[in-house]
């Protein structure tokens, strides 16, 4: 029987409430000193590399930049800044993110992509509101992470630090899988699936928005579980608290049956293995500026028409 082995503590202690709320910026003081900034981006894109040339004068004559790394090669984990001014999409936001691992400092996205729920500031917002981040004002939100362990009997084969969802696929040749769900050592089911998504409140606007998932508040504590297209209609995601421990098994994997971690396959799967999901030590912080909401992001991001007769030629 596949359960929690003893690799890890089965306890875990519930984050304190006060430790979730909403921060102020810590580089503000009497001292007036200008903070201490990471400029990071996809440097591959033209957009961002055109974008950092543009805006570098103007982030200088607010902040100092003790960092600049537009290839994601700067091992960031020993760097001390105050904040991280992050050029791309979400894809670059996750990447950094993946950079800093346990020593998380506050990012602001500035977007250059599409959607962007995590880069959710426009280059021209940047512009107007970077005196008054630099002074200070603004927010900071910690948002939930995951590490995901792949384990062979007592063996921690893999383990790579999250912020959007672990996904199990099957791939090629694309045969259901099965895939048994185990939550604090308790079975929940076994899916017929083409997959199965583990997501943060983060990555419900993505992988998990796209195959049928709620969308949660990013700063909640709590896991989306969801297979992908079950056999089954009558199973539905669930949504869990962040303190429990998840673990899968694929009782029988395809050749190129894989664990992907916010878009990157980071291990293939056998038989043999299981997949574990628990929260991460460190939390992600986000910048949040004035006069940004939850369901502002939502309703400009996701095109919520309102009133449907009036759009009607």
């Amino acid at each position: 029987m596949y359960g929690l082995c003893n690799v890890f503590p089965t306890v875990w202690e519930p984050m304190n409430p006060a430790d979730l709320i909403a921060e102020h910026p810590s580089w503000t003081n009497s001292c007036q000193r200008r903070p201490k900034v990471l400029l990071l981006g996809s440097g591959e894109r033209p957009r961002v590399k055109e974008a950092g040339t543009r805006l570098r004068p103007l982030i200088e004559a607010y902040t100092e930049i003790v960092l600049c790394d537009f290839d994601y090669q700067a091992d960031l984990s020993g760097v001390e800044a105050d904040f991280a001014i992050v050029l791309g999409g979400d894809g670059s936001i996750l990447r950094a993110a993946k950079q800093m691992g346990s020593h998380q400092i506050p990012v602001l996205g500035v977007n250059l992509g599409r959607l962007g729920f995590l880069a959710d500031v426009s280059p021209e917002e940047f512009v107007h509101c970077l005196p008054q981040l630099a002074e200070g004002r603004c927010t900071i939100y910690r948002h939930l992470m995951f590490n995901c362990y792949v384990i062979r009997g007592d063996q921690v084969l893999d383990k790579h630090l999250g912020l959007n969802e672990m996904a199990i696929l099957g791939g090629p040749p694309y045969s259901m899988l099965y895939i048994d769900l185990y939550v604090d050592s308790d079975l929940v089911t076994t899916y017929s699936c083409d997959g199965l998504i583990i997501s943060t409140p983060v990555g419900s606007t993505a992988h998990s928005l796209s195959a049928g998932g709620p969308i949660l508040r990013k700063d909640m504590q709590a896991f989306v579980v969801l297979p992908i297209s079950p056999h089954t209609l009558t199973v539905r995601p669930v949504v869990d608290t962040a303190d429990r421990i998840y673990e899968a098994h694929v009782r029988e994997s395809n050749e190129s049956t894989s664990v992907v971690v916010d878009g990157v396959t980071v291990h293939r799967l056998t038989a043999e293995d299981r997949v574990r999901v628990q929260r991460a030590e460190p939390s992600f912080k986000m910048i949040e500026i004035e006069n940004r909401n939850h369901y502002r992001t939502l309703r400009e991001k996701l095109g919520w028409g309102g009133d449907v007769k009036r759009q009607l030629p």
